[in-house]
């Protein structure tokens, strides 16, 4: 099982319902293909850099999930049928980030070996 990091821009034009909807449809996918779900955090409305689809907002949402290597194919065609999504990346995390993001949800504010010593 590896760990990977889902962002997906969703269009501007849904409601909370449909957003919330498309959100557990994705986390069930990861779920019924063996993986687990870590952590979802849907950031809600942002500006876009650039338009995609002559749009200038988009509904960010992302999620942190372990699965097996082969299942990011599945998710991608998943991804790709589903016409809410303006644009999708999955990234696949090293332990370093895995540690990062375990702590940044914990709430710790310093991390260990960011400090300087004092001499």
């Amino acid at each position: 099982m590896n760990n990977y990091e889902l962002m997906v821009i969703f269009t501007p034009v849904l409601s909370e319902e449909d957003f919330k909807a498309a959100q557990s449809k994705f986390t069930a996918f990861v779920k019924d293909n063996g993986g687990t779900v870590v952590h979802d955090n849907p950031w809600g409305l942002k500006s876009l850099a650039y338009p995609i689809q002559k749009k200038t907002t988009g509904l960010y949402w992302v999620m942190e999930y372990s699965a097996p290597s082969d299942f990011n194919e599945k998710l991608k065609i998943q991804i790709l049928r589903d016409e809410t999504v303006l644009r999708f990346m999955a990234t696949k995390l090293d332990k370093y980030a895995v540690e990062y993001n375990a702590r940044k949800k914990s709430g710790v504010q310093h991390y260990a070996g960011t400090e300087k010593a004092e001499a």
